[in-house]
């Protein structure tokens, strides 16, 4: 028997328990993974709660990103082997599968092996923040040396990984956040510069940054009336990529900006790079490459128990974290 996470409606994070369960063998093409840690998304927040972009069938398992080790292979599963240190790259229908656990049966073709140097919290912790900043910073777009970009809620897991690839590539990364009370942390992870809108006006601070120029790309999980602040501080011919909704208001659309700038505002999912293999396999090897070379590294904000996986979700929600949150197991 396992101990699976599992719920069986939709609601806040006490609606989530833990069951034990006989999972069974993993079927064809699939592989079953000893989980050690686990990371948690916001992704995973919305499907709890119903908000997500897609529905959960009950009773639901939910989770996408585990480190652990292979402990069963199913029919026509090739490259993997028992005991093989794998993660899980967020790829597939949490409707379907799930990984919150102490065993997790997830599709071959999501599992991918991360540099061994990596603990399983960091391994927990890369494919959904690196591979979502990939996509927009490196494949949709050209960030060139002395590039403005914009980030905000920089502090989230997707934030940091987007001001480490920004810099990796040369850019400028301009992180923005509400507070002033996460700005320190902000510049040690590496932002260039960190602009608190509670206190600045973005667009302004931004053509400062820039001589005027503005910022060729922002790149936001934000959305709501701040998308006409990124558009002020936009260049022109600048892209705005959206990949989140985490403000409830309503969303406007800069019309006048836009078509004074001749902006690009793009609605940008991970999907869009986890449906293409090709990219996909370009994706892994850049994100491996750097994470063995040390350009690329996960930051952990927290670390929970799987026990307190409702703590875990309160806090994922509560906005304070720094990075990461981890589940560990066993």
């Amino acid at each position: 028997m396992s101990r699976i996470v599992r719920f069986h409606k939709t609601g806040g994070p006490e609606v989530l328990e833990i069951e034990n369960l006989d999972l069974g063998a993993p079927g064809p093409g699939d592989v079953q993974i000893r989980v050690h840690a686990l990371g948690l998304n916001r992704a995973e927040s919305m499907f709890r709660s119903g908000a997500y972009l897609e529905t959960a069938t009950f009773p639901s398992q939910i989770g996408y990103e585990a480190a652990g080790e292979i402990e069963a292979i199913g029919p026509g599963v090739k490259g993997l082997s028992v005991g093989d240190a794998v993660s899980t790259i967020p790829a597939f229908s949490m409707s379907r599968y799930g990984v919150y656990g102490d065993t997790a049966i997830v599709p071959a073709n999501v599992v991918a092996k991360h540099p061994s140097h990596l603990s399983w919290s960091e391994a927990a912790a890369i494919w959904m923040q690196y591979l979502t900043a990939y996509g927009a910073l490196v494949d949709l777009t050209t960030i060139n040396a002395g590039d403005a970009v914009i980030i905000p809620a920089a502090s989230s897991s997707v934030g940091l990984a987007a001001i480490q690839i920004v810099n990796l590539l040369g850019g400028i990364s301009i992180a923005a956040t509400r507070t002033s009370a996460k700005r320190a942390d902000l510049l040690k992870a590496g932002a260039q510069h960190v602009i608190v809108t509670s206190e600045q006006d973005l667009a302004q601070e931004v053509m400062t940054i820039t001589a005027g120029r503005g910022a060729k790309v922002s790149f936001d999980p934000v959305a709501g009336p701040g998308l006409n602040d990124l558009a002020a501080a936009a260049a022109d011919e600048g892209i705005i990529f959206i990949y989140g909704a985490l403000s409830p208001e309503p969303t406007p659309y800069p019309l006048f900006p836009a078509l004074a700038k001749n902006l690009t505002v793009r609605a940008y999912t991970l999907w869009s790079v986890t449906r293409r293999p090709d990219l996909m396999e370009k994706a892994t090897k850049f994100i491996v490459d750097h994470l063995a070379s040390g350009a690329l590294k996960p930051v952990i904000a927290k670390t929970f128990p799987l026990e307190q996986i409702v703590e875990a979700h309160r806090y994922l929600e509560s906005n304070q974290q720094f990075g990461k949150i981890i589940v560990t197991v066993r």
